[in-house]
């Protein structure tokens, strides 16, 4: 009988040779220049936030970290580009609310599924939404608002930045915990948004800060409340919802970075150290927070439970309100 152990130590030679070529290739990452999806447009908060995060990651990686702007579809595009790219982790993309945790329950089908074709890598910022009124409502506190909205009923309409973002989603949910009535008037944007609050043509808004800040400055629109589970550091004076007398409210303006699903899990990890140590440097996080944006962090599976947390929750509003944008 012929002995089978030479050929046996070849195959073993091969294979280790083999893994020894795949181990120093994860090592090696990254070997090549890495792209950034924005599905926003450019001069967006998610393109100020990839373009801060990747002045420091070309240093970690001494690699260039390209920037790309996919606007369109609610960030769909964008995503879905990410969601088909190779599996290497050299496509990152920057996803939000909307075409991660809320798509799924809005649209009868996607170009992709973000829980089966996207790796969430880490939270990069979140940012609470604030409710705001004309600068004469005669409210001044949540209590003092929802009674007065009441006494409106359905003569009362609100603002959003969009049907299905997170400014008309927090407003959905506000009407759930306050039972108010109102109309929703969506707009392309926070800007016209803004202004149609500031002319009275709908009576409140929920949205983030920064972009209603011209507004305030200039006494036409005024806050009543924030979405966050405590006060901002930044805006120390405004209470809560939730402390003003809706326990647990509380919504979030998030974004995080993700790649390709089939992405080797020592690349991830490796993304996620370094965009953590990124984050965590002081000069980035006062860049952030001037801008209103609380940084984020964390371990994947931290980032993909609370993904699935916050599908959950909106999940359950968008179907109680019948919000559907493929109709």
């Amino acid at each position: 009988m012929k002995n089978p152990l030479p050929g046996l130590a070849v195959f073993l030679f091969a294979a280790a040779l083999s893994a020894g070529a795949w181990a120093q290739q994860q090592q090696a990452w990254p070997s090549k220049p890495v792209r950034v999806i924005v599905p926003a447009p450019a001069g967006s908060s998610l393109d100020l936030i990839a373009r801060t995060l990747a002045d420091r990651l070309r240093v970690t990686w001494k690699q260039p970290v390209v920037i790309e702007t996919k606007a369109g579809a609610g960030g769909l595009i964008g995503m879905d580009t990410v969601a088909k790219a190779p599996h290497d982790g050299y496509t990152l993309g920057i996803g939000f609310n909307g075409p991660i945790a809320f798509g799924p329950y809005m649209y009868a089908r996607m170009p992709y599924a973000p829980a089966r074709d996207l790796i969430p890598i880490v939270l990069t910022t979140s940012q609470p939404n604030v409710l705001a009124v004309q600068a004469d409502n005669p409210a001044n506190t949540l209590p003092e608002f929802v009674e007065w909205a009441k006494k409106r009923g359905n003569r009362f309409s609100y603002a959003s930045v969009g049907a299905g973002s997170s400014s008309h989603l927090t407003m959905e949910l506000f009407r759930s915990a306050t039972h108010i009535e109102a109309v929703h008037v969506p707009y392309s944007g926070s800007p016209p948004a803004g202004l149609s609050l500031a002319a009275g043509d709908t009576q409140a808004l929920f949205t983030v800060a920064p972009a209603l800040l011209p507004l305030i400055q200039g006494q036409r629109v005024k806050l009543i409340a924030i979405t966050s589970a405590k006060r901002s550091e930044l805006m120390k004076d405004l209470p809560t919802v939730a402390e003003s007398g809706y326990p647990g409210f509380e919504s979030l303006a998030w974004n995080g970075l993700f790649t390709a699903a089939g992405t080797p899990p020592e690349v991830v990890q490796r993304i996620n150290a370094d965009v953590n140590a990124v984050l965590q440097e002081p000069a980035v996080r006062e860049l952030l927070a001037n801008q209103g944006l609380v940084a984020g962090g964390g371990s994947p599976e931290e980032f993909r439970a609370f993904i699935d947390a916050e599908g959950r929750k909106w999940g359950a509003i968008i179907a109680k309100v019948g919000i559907r944008l493929d109709q």
